[in-house]
């Protein structure tokens, strides 16, 4: 399913089964975070996990949001929690970690996107998006990065046209 896992120290490796080869990370992409924007952004979706309140679930999820601006926002940002999934007795009122983000950077009056990284202890499992927080990502275009993790710090780059096929947006209000 995915094609590529990029470790911590930056190097890629080749499919998803263990053993593959390891390979010299390729250059970014312009626009793409990289360097040490890039790992501020993961370490930033790591350290979110800690704000978490999942006393249900006892599932903390991370995230952080770079803005086109170059700003991060996380848990870590300004100390303002933001980037964790708060929890609900009712569970329908809980929020996920990258709607939350995403909800501070609004709040902040920021509406334009580069990336998001997003952080949970699924052990050898990459973290995935849930389809409402993939629509309301939607929301902000298709042409951003999602850093998926793993709890070792190994991740994969997705777009997010990737994770939301065929999707619906803004744009096509004004089709009707």
């Amino acid at each position: 399913m995915f094609n590529r896992s990029v470790s911590r120290q930056g190097r890629q490796v080749a499919g998803m089964e263990e053993g593959d080869g390891q390979h010299p990370a390729p250059t970014a992409p312009p626009g793409r975070p990289h360097g040490e924007k890039l790992q501020l952004l993961l370490r930033r979706s790591q350290e979110a996990k800690n704000s978490a309140y999942c006393p249900y679930s006892r599932f903390p999820v991370g995230a952080a949001l770079l803005t086109a601006g170059g700003e991060i926002f996380s848990a870590g940002a300004g100390g303002v929690p933001a980037g964790c999934n708060v929890e609900n007795a009712c569970y329908s009122l809980g929020v996920c970690a990258e709607r939350s983000a995403i909800l501070k950077a609004i709040s902040e009056g920021h509406t334009s996107f580069r990336a998001m990284a997003i952080a949970s202890d699924m052990g050898d499992n990459f973290i995935v998006p849930c389809g409402a927080c993939r629509q309301v990502m939607r929301e902000f275009g298709t042409d951003w990065d999602i850093y998926l993790t793993k709890a070792d710090g190994t991740y994969v780059v997705k777009r997010l046209e990737e994770l939301l096929p065929l999707s619906f947006g803004p744009e096509d209000l004004k089709k009707v």
